[in-house]
């Protein structure tokens, strides 16, 4: 590490080394960083600033060490610090002085910026591309269950029918607007540093254009300062996982209620749950449950780069490596959920005996017969206080509003009539026929939408 402590008379402590060093979990930018110094080294030719022949070199070098880690044949060196110094330091080892040409017109402060949004730019659209896959299911779950009545629940108790399919559907469009959110935080992830030097721009005739045109860059950054302290896009990228990761959680905490003894409307498969320890009846839901709680971590390390950015002075500070950690371990943790999920639901079974048991156990269409009223000309409140001692007085009775008899419904209304037995589980949810409804005809619609918006998110990769 001499040739960068040129002022330094002593070496850097064991203890300082360890403590600095990035290279244990920034070494898995190695393919950034060398496609981001191919390309500048190339611009630097070009710009006769080095000669073809030292470019030449150069690249065909850093190609050699790309193949070595690839081929885990790299020394990866902790006193180099970090991916870029092994890297470097390699380089030196391979071509000699002319590899120190590559640092030209660069500091590590706009390099890292550059690693870092190139990587980002890959895992958004692996993230994108799983959240497609886990919407795929969903929809196919709604697809081959379109008829299918569920219980509708508020505050976790029985509240109205609707459709499974509109049920399922629900989290269709929660992932729809993670989706969103991930193509909105790549515009800004989208944006080439590199030139930005250490916080001022380099003094070199170089082509920013030429190098974001060879990157895959839409944009290049408008202010040296910014660039190079800038880490927005690495919160906003894992904001947006969080909110992801709270949608999983919400689906895993119904997954794992619906899968109880006391519910039983669905039963996950046995490559998605364990067994226990010492109770050999049980089939516990850890798959969805770990999902439940590593939402934590990534809310943990979404808090984690707030807190370190919240109070760094303009433009780089070291504080800035502690980027990486959290977020590395918020990319493994929501893709792998991402797709676990996918797995888990496709081979979920749904139990519909059980689901219409429930279905007939709870008073589900009170708020039918309160609507029932009102178009006889009852005042809502009226209505809605009449319908809630109608339901105490048959759970006294252990009746279901289909076997109460006519004259105990005109005992508590005479605005009651025969037409009321018309009331059925089918005909509440095809009466919320209005634009987002549980409707049948309205779901329809719903599905055909969902296929619309996954065909054009297929055209657009």
């Amino acid at each position: 590490m001499s040739y960068i402590r040129g002022r330094f008379e002593k070496p850097a402590a064991d203890s300082t080394l360890k403590y600095t060093e990035s290279i244990s979990f920034d070494w898995r930018l190695y393919k950034y960083d060398i496609a981001g110094s191919i390309a500048h080294a190339g611009m630097l030719a070009r710009q006769g600033i080095i000669t073809e022949q030292e470019a030449e070199a150069i690249i065909n070098a850093l190609k050699e060490i790309r193949e070595e880690i690839e081929q885990n044949r790299f020394n990866f060196n902790i006193e180099y610090e970090d991916i870029h110094m092994n890297i470097e330091a390699r380089l030196l080892e391979k071509i000699g002085e002319v590899g120190g040409k590559l640092h030209t017109a660069r500091s590590r402060n706009d390099q890292i910026a550059l690693d870092m949004r190139l990587y980002l730019k890959d895992v958004i659209a692996e993230t994108k591309s799983r959240i497609r896959k886990l919407q795929e299911t969903l929809l196919q779950i709604a697809e081959n269950n379109q008829r299918i009545v569920f219980p509708g629940y508020t505050h976790l108790q029985p509240a109205q029918p609707v459709l499974l399919a509109h049920h399922m559907l629900a989290y269709f469009e929660m992932f729809q607007r993670d989706y969103e959110r991930f193509e909105d935080c790549l515009k800004r992830t989208d944006v080439m540093p590199l030139g930005s030097g250490a916080l001022a721009g380099v003094s070199y005739n170089i082509d920013r254009e030429f190098v974001a045109q060879e990157l895959g860059f839409s944009q290049i950054s408008r202010n040296s300062i910014d660039a190079v302290a800038d880490r927005d896009f690495v919160i906003e990228y894992e904001s947006a996982a969080s909110i992801c990761m709270m949608h999983l959680s919400r689906m895993a905490e119904e997954l794992i209620i619906w899968s109880t003894a006391e519910f039983n409307f669905i039963e996950l498969d046995e490559e998605y749950t364990t067994g226990s320890s010492i109770m050999p009846q049980k089939k516990n839901p850890d798959v969805a449950e770990l999902a439940r709680g590593k939402t934590g971590r990534v809310y943990g390390n979404l808090m984690a780069i707030l807190t370190t950015m919240k109070g760094l002075p303009l433009a780089y500070n070291r504080d800035l490596q502690e980027d990486k950690e959290g977020l590395f371990d918020t990319i493994d943790t929501l893709l792998a959920t991402l797709d676990t999920f996918s797995g888990m639901l496709q081979t979920m079974k749904i139990n519909k005996r059980r689901v219409k048991e429930a279905l007939s156990e709870s008073y589900l269409l009170a708020t039918d017969l309160a609507d029932y009223l009102v178009k006889k000309g009852m005042p809502f409140r009226n209505a809605h206080q009449i319908v809630g001692r109608l339901v105490s007085y048959a759970m006294e009775r252990n009746k279901s509003f289909k076997e109460i008899e006519l004259f105990e419904y005109q005992s508590f209304s005479p605005l009651f009539e025969d037409d009321v037995y018309d009331i059925t589980l089918e005909s509440s949810v095809s009466a919320r026929d209005i634009t987002g409804g549980t409707a049948y005809k309205q779901v329809r619609q719903a599905l055909e939408n969902a296929r619309k918006i996954l065909k054009q998110g297929n055209k657009e990769t």
